[in-house]
């Protein structure tokens, strides 16, 4: 079948979003954790790297020279926008060095402030589908923080005495400001260095945190204690990649797990979702697969997260089968690893125009229902894409799906067997259901800070 035939097959399949959109404004109540912060995003062009290089007289040996991918100095940060620019990855560094911070306050500046950290954008984007009461963790919210906080009041949080309230009315005077650099740049801009240029192969960021709180997964109790006590229909969980081996990082994963074993007792009906993130230290990366995803009914990663955790499963080359050739057949064998490895009964891989989801068969969402989230988020993370916000939820709808989705999704189709799989979207894997979605793609996105964390939480949440 040729791309037409195709486009127009999943035009029509793509018709019912609008639908699943109604059917999440009966959804009760949902939680998000444990990291919220303020992002100040920035565009860095080409132009502007190259000053700031020059700045502190780095040359292109030194650049490529990434001994660790802790921040440690005003270097490192330059080194990790290098290393994404000229790759068209995305990564994020931790530092605590409060001189890294000041440098970049100075330096680096920012376009505009927003929410950040996995649990704000997530609460942000559960709350704007409509979810009755949607509850975000906050370990830090003064009035900066709440005001980046959609002004809606089904976003709710705690304020110092354990009142719930919409989190944007929240000022926690004496709590401190939490933010993260987001450094974003774009497809096609050229870098100049000793005589090479390097062409940015795919729009993307670099993310350099500073968090203190969110470093040492501090935990707000007014939270804790809800989730305890009243019944959620979803919770979704990251934040943990921000920990480190050296800041007694396995002791506080290991302090979160008989909170999480008792949110699960006390909500049997509630489907518990963990979203990977960049996870900088190995030792982190691997105590996440190990003890956190086998609490959880549902996991979301990116390409980058796929081959970060076939890393610390035993599949280093596989990991770097996957780094060399970034395509659907290489990451679905990663997938499948994974899913070996972990035993999770649902996870979903977004890639570059291309979303797969890997389910046990009889999962309580089934692959139609899954597809149709999928869908629904595929068109609201072009929205965001294309406007730089998802308010206005069908922006994209009616959009074709993008040639490269259907690309993947035919090779995939090869790959495994199925040969109507790139038409139907639904197939089988060994004892395992298979969805895959090709998606609408935006030539020039606004913005791409949180598109992952919303793809896999409104394709959970709108997958009904």
């Amino acid at each position: 079948m040729d791309t037409p035939e195709l486009k127009k097959i999943w035009k029509e399949k793509y018709q019912v979003v609008p639908k699943q959109l109604e059917k999440i404004k009966k959804i009760e109540a949902a939680a998000t954790g444990f990291n919220a912060n303020i992002d100040a995003v920035i565009k860095m062009t080409a132009g502007k790297l190259a000053e700031l290089i020059a700045q502190r007289g780095l040359s292109l040996a030194q650049l490529e020279d990434i001994k660790q991918t802790k921040i440690l100095t005003p270097d490192d940060v330059l080194k990790g926008i290098f290393k994404c620019f000229k790759n068209g990855i995305a990564e994020e560094w931790i530092t605590e060095e409060k001189d890294v911070y000041d440098w970049m306050d100075k330096n680096i500046g920012y376009d505009r402030l927003q929410i950040g950290g996995q649990g704000g954008i997530v609460g942000n984007a559960l709350a704007t589908v409509g979810i009755k009461s949607v509850f975000v963790h906050t370990n830090s919210l003064p009035k900066l923080q709440a005001d980046q906080f959609s002004k809606l009041d089904n976003l709710l949080s705690f304020d110092e005495n354990g009142k719930i309230l919409p989190a944007c009315r929240i000022d926690r005077k004496d709590d401190v400001p939490l933010i993260h650099w987001i450094i974003e740049f774009d497809k096609n801009d050229v870098l100049e260095l000793e005589g090479q240029k390097f062409r940015c192969p795919k729009s993307n960021r670099f993310i350099a945190t500073y968090d203190p709180l969110n470093l040492k997964l501090v935990t707000d109790k007014n939270f804790i204690n809800h989730v305890h006590n009243h019944p959620v229909d979803y919770v979704v969980l990251s934040g943990f990649h921000a920990l480190t081996a050296n800041n007694d990082g396995e002791k506080l994963i290991n302090n979160i797990l008989p909170e999480i074993k008792t949110w699960r007792e006390n909500n049997p009906g509630c489907i518990f979702h963990l979203e990977i993130a960049s996870t900088q230290d190995k030792i982190i990366r691997k105590a996440i697969i190990d003890k956190i995803a086998p609490l959880m009914d549902s996991m979301g990663i990116n390409e980058r997260e796929t081959i970060d955790v076939l890393e610390v499963i035993g599949e280093e080359a596989l990991a770097e089968k996957c780094r060399r050739q970034t395509t659907s057949e290489n990451l679905f064998a990663g997938l499948v690893k994974i899913k070996e490895k972990t035993g999770v009964p649902r996870i979903q891989l977004h890639m570059f125009g291309l979303y797969m989801t890997l389910q046990n068969t009889g999962f309580k969402i089934t692959p139609e229902q899954n597809l149709n989230g999928m869908m629904t988020a595929a068109t609201i993370a072009a929205a965001k894409a294309g406007t730089g916000t998802i308010e206005d939820l069908l922006w994209a709808h009616g959009r074709e799906v993008s040639d490269v989705g259907l690309i993947e999704a035919d090779s995939l189709a090869w790959a495994t067997g199925q040969n109507d799989l790139a038409q139907t979207g639904i197939g089988r894997y060994r004892r395992w259901d298979l969805i895959v979605v090709p998606t609408i793609l935006i030539e020039k996105p606004v913005t791409l800070v949180g598109m992952g964390d919303t793809i896999s939480s409104l394709s959970l949440v709108a997958a009904r």
